[in-house]
């Protein structure tokens, strides 16, 4: 018979290598409890070793997921929060069950504060009008509306 400690150390050892091999991102926040982090706007590569047929999202606001291939996953931040990821394999077991967190990008970003309207300009290497949550809203209208109109040249 295998001591209850001994027996406990096994489990956890396995439940650990398991984790483990879920991927390189997925793996290693799993392992240390530690969320997977992106950016609002920004995408980011999660890879699982078992093939996912269902992933779920907390909350689609926050972030979404979408498959890219059986073992490869699109992480895109749209709102700044947490919510939680759910990946399940065809027979509907658990690959990975992680906390995400959605953050906004703070290198080469400048907000600007007119009153109360805030506007926030990308300055890599020049700066240039861009979207983010919280800006003004006749900023944001504009930003899209000169966009629009440069793609539309461009076609």
């Amino acid at each position: 018979m295998i001591p209850r400690t001994h027996g406990l150390r096994l489990l956890l050892g396995g439940l650990f290598l398991a984790l483990l091999s879920l991927g390189a991102n997925i793996g290693a926040a799993a392992a240390q409890g530690d969320p997977v982090q992106v950016n609002v706007n920004m995408a980011r590569i999660l890879r699982i070793a078992s093939p996912a047929a269902t992933v779920i999202v907390g909350n689609p606001g926050v972030a979404d997921v979408a498959i890219q291939d059986p073992q490869t996953l699109i992480l895109t931040g749209r709102s700044y929060g947490s919510t939680n990821l759910i990946v399940l394999d065809s027979a509907g077991n658990p690959i990975a069950d992680l906390i995400i967190q959605v953050a906004a990008q703070r290198a080469g970003l400048l907000t600007v504060y007119q009153g109360a309207a805030r506007t926030t300009l990308s300055c890599e290497p020049d700066c240039q009008p861009i979207i983010m949550l919280g800006d003004d809203n006749t900023f944001t209208s504009n930003t899209i509306a000169s966009s629009s109109l440069v793609a539309g040249a461009a076609n």
